[in-house]
């Protein structure tokens, strides 16, 4: 039996390839790959990425992850802020972290 971090759950991309098997050991293992620590702050956006996923079925666009939290964290993020938390891009590296697919309008 192979173990949960084992290479064929992911695409070739690094996106795990069924939210279901995402666990923190699996983000974890996948934030070192992309060069981040993860903080208390990091892991906030995952678990709200990955919640905003499981009931909607679609992943957050930027400007949606930006209003969402603003109104339901009552913080005041912004994209900037956001990219310094995930410098290759926070829709795309927060969405691998999480779990989920990258979202369709990411290149």
């Amino acid at each position: 039996m192979k173990n949960k971090t084992s290479t064929n759950l992911f695409n070739k991309k690094g996106y795990l390839l069924n939210y279901k098997n995402w666990n923190k050991k699996i983000a974890i293992n996948i934030a070192i790959k992309e060069s981040i620590v993860m903080t208390k702050e990091h892991w906030e956006i995952i678990f709200f990425i990955r919640t905003f996923y499981l009931k909607f079925k679609i992943t957050p666009s930027i400007r949606l992850l930006i209003t969402t939290i603003n109104y339901k964290k009552k913080k005041k993020i912004n994209s900037q802020h956001l990219f310094i938390l995930f410098p290759k891009g926070a829709a795309k590296q927060a969405s691998k972290i999480a779990g989920i697919p990258k979202p369709t309008n990411c290149l």
